[in-house]
């Protein structure tokens, strides 16, 4: 999908309230937006290993801190709530500022089977907006392989501070990282008239998201 193309439920129209006024909730009991919510301060999760010993977790350092890079579906890891761009801060009690990946894995590898205990930072590079379709069904902006390119003078998305250069983490709390543009586009062309994105910057998702593919294919060449 080009840039400068418009989808029938993007393109936005200039809005019939007064100029400035923001037509999306701040908050509100919006499904969708208490599923997206980025809590302050910290939580304490606990999480336990697969049959195969697996959490479903897949971790990468930025920046001295290290971060959620990946959680698989219906994975223990899933089950506890984490999500991608979660800073962990300490697993069993040691603090992880300044680890590499190897000691991450090295102490999710040796840690207890049935109980692992984190603390950790609801997605500190995230942040959520909340819009409002028109009358029309518009919200206004444009996505390119998932990447917020463009978005419409004066609408939904423009007021209530959606930005471009941002990929879409998150429709509604539903995961769409990895999805093509057609299957987000009919997520959100069906999640109502409140919509709930969680976004984050280009060159934070470029940074974790192509080196996971990067090293994917590096493993795969290694053992062709």
């Amino acid at each position: 999908m080009a840039s400068s193309t418009w989808l029938p439920w993007q393109a936005a129209s200039p809005p019939s309230s007064a100029p400035g006024l923001l037509v999306a909730p701040v908050t509100g009991s919006d499904a969708g937006l208490r599923r997206a919510e980025i809590k302050p301060g910290l939580r304490e999760i606990h999480l336990c290993k697969d049959e195969r010993g697996k959490t479903g977790l897949k971790l990468r350092t930025i920046d001295k801190g290290l971060f959620v890079q990946l959680v698989k579906a219906n994975s223990p890891a899933a089950l506890a709530g984490l999500r991608f761009g979660d800073q962990i801060l300490q697993i069993d009690g040691k603090n992880c500022a300044g680890w590499n990946m190897e000691k991450a894995k090295r102490v999710l590898k040796k840690a207890s089977p049935e109980k692992i205990v984190m603390v950790v930072r609801d997605r500190p590079f995230q942040r959520t907006v909340t819009m409002h379709k028109d009358s029309s069904g518009h919200v206004g902006f444009v996505i390119k392989r998932g990447q917020i390119t463009s978005l419409a003078r004066d609408s939904s998305a423009a007021r209530n501070g959606l930005l471009t250069k941002h990929y879409i983490c998150e429709v509604n709390g539903q995961n769409v990282i990895g999805l093509k543009d057609k299957e987000i586009t009919e997520i959100l062309a069906n999640a109502g008239k409140i919509i709930t994105l969680t976004i984050v910057p280009a060159v934070i998702y470029e940074h974790m998201i192509k080196k996971s593919r990067s090293e994917q294919a590096s493993n795969v060449k290694n053992s062709s």
